[in-house]
Formats: C-alpha cells, structure tokens, sequence
C-alpha cells in the first residue's frame, strides 16, 4: 500500500530512488515519475493500463527542465507556449531525436506544460527536473480527485500519495498544437 504524505520531500525522494507517486494537479490526481526512468515510466503505463504508443505528459516547475526533451523551434511559436505558462495549457511541442520513446510513443511531438499548481510545481523544483504526468486511474475509468480515491483504486500499485489540494480546475489541462494551433483535448 501507498505512503500516504503531505511532505514533497518525501515524494521527491521516492521519485530520484525510482518510484511512482500519485499527486494533485489543476483538476485531478496525476501519475508521476523521472522521466529518465524507463522502468518506472514503464510501471505508470502498467497501472493505467495505456499503450506505451500513445505517449505521457511532462510538467515542470521551468520551462529549462523539458526543455532537454524538446527541439529549438521558431521564436513566435516559444512565444505562444510561454504566454499560457505557467497555467493549465498542455503543448504538443517537437521532440529532439534522442528523446525517449517511452515517452513520446510514436509521436514526434512531446505533451509538456510548465504547471502553476503550488504542489506539483514545487515536486519539480525539489526535484529538479520534470516528471511524468498523466491522471491517476486505469485507461477508461474516472481520474482519481482524492486520497482515499487513489488508495481505493490504485494504492496497492503506487509508491507514495503526495496529498493536497487540487487547483480548481473542472478538466484536465487542455492539449494543443504548437504549431497548428489545434486544441487536441478541451
């Protein structure tokens, strides 16, 4: 079963040794892990059930920590993801070559999003890089909007439950486009 924690060092740590915690985003609990980390970006993909083809979300506390995964691409369209950031707007941003699969799936783009929410901006920071960010349920199933949710759910196959409150967003963070401007989930 899950450890249950308010402290973000305590998730933090459970992440840097490999582990995969649950934590409160804008609008539901997320999945999280060091992106680096196949085996445990692996183990997200087995709790939720998801194809490994369909790709995962990154967030940071600064754009400096995705910006390893991701290619150099024209001023304006930087522009437009750093007006939105940080805040609930999820871009769909290319991806350097050497950017691992298991992350991006079969996409040459990289879901990725500067967060505003105080708890997981802070994971990052204590973290000092980006994590994995994808909602805490199996594919299909209603994401997880609390603790005793998770636990119920999920808490046999998770490290650690970063608890806290969620950012008051009723949605997910919306997916756009960057370069086409096309809003991929509302």
């Amino acid at each position: 079963m899950a450890t249950r924690t308010t402290d973000i060092s305590v998730a933090a740590a459970t992440v840097k040794k490999g582990g995969v915690i649950a934590y409160p985003t804008e609008a539901v609990y997320g999945l999280g892990c060091d992106p680096r980390n196949e085996e445990a970006v692996h183990r997200i993909l087995q709790v939720k059930q998801r194809l490994p083809q369909k790709g995962l979300i990154l967030i940071a506390s600064d754009f400096f920590q995705v910006a390893p995964f991701l290619k150099p691409i024209d001023a304006a369209l930087k522009a437009k993801a750093m007006d939105s950031w940080p805040g609930p707007v999820t871009w769909l941003w290319p991806v350097r070559p050497d950017t691992p699969k298991w992350l991006c799936g079969e996409h040459a783009t990289l879901a990725v999003r500067v967060t505003a929410h105080p708890l997981a901006a802070g994971l990052c920071s204590a973290l000092g890089m980006a994590l994995v960010s994808t909602s805490a349920n199996r594919e299909g199933a209603p994401p997880a909007t609390d603790p005793q949710m998770l636990e119920e759910t999920l808490g046999e196959l998770l490290d650690t439950i970063l608890e806290g409150p969620l950012g008051g967003h009723e949605k997910p963070s919306q997916i756009r486009d960057l370069k086409t401007d096309q809003v991929i989930r509302q």
